[in-house]
């Protein structure tokens, strides 16, 4: 016989003549681990307890035909192996058991060692069955480790980007005294109201990295023009409002500020169609950039600066009202509302102070979000 593993060596043996089923009890017992079976519905309570390897089963039953079992097998024992024997000539039952999955269908009369061998085979499929199983199941658990490692291999390399991106923005940021931790605050600013919106992780990154990033195409705006202490004249106002696209042209063919590098395109658009570079209007302006020109206004109103103070947040969030459905998306301004003011003041004070170069701004918001819904659930 084929196994001695009696896992692997269940056999289940459905005949409704109790001497043939002793029988072939008598004959498969010394090399099987065998159940016998005096039905089909008898067969089913055997099999919701036990797997078996084979199903050896005549087709005549007295409840219902052998070969209706295999429907069951499939839902419950995929891997066991249904071997039918039948008797008489009624062809249509053969044909109807392979139809439905019969691994062999045995004429009899037949001799034992007949049965024996095409129950050896039945085995063989089996135990083929369950070592391709195994070989899926371990497959699949190297490829979600290997995905596992890749992605923390991903998440270092995106954290290695952000930490010089940082670096890259803090140094511009040094060029404008008025601008201590504007980097920051419109960063986080934008990821709380990305939470608030439901943005998925992808669409967060890019947030954070576009908001990170929107002033760079600056880099390309003479000295002259972006610190000239009076108002700009035409020529250099148009040259000004080139920045964005300077921005983008500075991070094309950078696959991983692909998104990013749409926000930083079209930040200064609005919804109504009056703003610049394009003129582009209402939610052909991606989203991330809707959401970062709120946050933009919001941080500058409430922000001080040498030749003011910056404004308490309820004249900042009329002010931004005021501005709904022209500068502004609507749906964007709602969310905007529906966050707490003490996160505003929370995020700000955060920009203000010390803290470690390596610190994660999405980490940082994220708590934040988490705590209050973690909060909302005791109350």
């Amino acid at each position: 016989m084929y196994n001695t593993n009696p896992s692997l060596n269940r056999l289940l043996i459905v005949e409704p003549s109790a001497e043939k089923r002793h029988l072939l009890m008598a004959y498969f017992s010394p090399s099987f681990v065998c159940d016998e079976a005096e039905s089909v519905a008898a067969a089913i309570t055997k099999i919701r307890e036990h797997e078996y390897g084979v199903v050896l089963a005549a087709i005549h039953q007295r409840d219902l035909a052998g070969h209706e079992l295999i429907p069951y097998l499939r839902k419950v024992s995929p891997d066991t192996v249904p071997i039918f024997l039948s008797e008489g000539t009624t062809p249509g039952n053969t044909v109807k058991a392979f139809r439905a999955g019969a691994f062999e269908v045995i004429q009899m009369p037949i001799s034992l060692k007949a049965i024996e061998s095409a129950v050896d085979k039945a085995f063989d499929k089996f135990e083929l069955k369950r070592l391709k199983d195994r070989y899926h199941n371990h497959l699949e658990e190297l490829v979600a480790e290997r995905t596992a490692e890749l992605d923390r291999a991903l998440e270092e390399i995106e954290n290695s980007y952000r930490m010089t991106l940082k670096a890259l923005v803090q140094a511009l940021e040094t060029r404008d005294s008025e601008t201590h931790g504007h980097s920051e605050r419109v960063v986080t600013f934008s990821l709380r109201l990305g939470y608030e919106l439901g943005l998925e992780k992808d669409a967060l990154r890019d947030l954070e990295l576009g908001a990170l990033l929107h002033d760079i195409g600056k880099i390309g705006v003479p000295d002259a023009v972006l610190h000239k202490p009076a108002k700009l004249n035409k020529q250099e106002w148009a040259k000004m409002k080139l920045h964005p696209l300077h921005g983008q042209a500075i991070l094309r063919n950078i696959q991983f500020l692909e998104g990013a590098g749409r926000i930083v395109a079209q930040h200064h658009e609005k919804w109504d169609g009056s703003g610049y570079p394009i003129g582009m209007r209402g939610e052909d302006i991606e989203l991330g950039a809707r959401i970062f020109a709120v946050v933009d206004a919001f941080d500058a109103i409430i922000s001080n600066r040498v030749y003011r103070e910056g404004r308490p947040y309820q004249a900042a969030l009329e002010e931004i009202e005021k501005f709904s459905g022209t500068q502004f998306d609507p749906m964007v301004v709602e969310a905007f509302k529906r966050v707490p003011s003490d996160d505003w003041e929370t995020l700000r004070e955060r920009s203000l102070a010390d803290k470690p170069e390596n610190q994660s701004l999405q980490a940082l918001v994220a708590g934040l979000v988490y705590t209050e819904k973690q909060m909302e659930m005791v109350h």
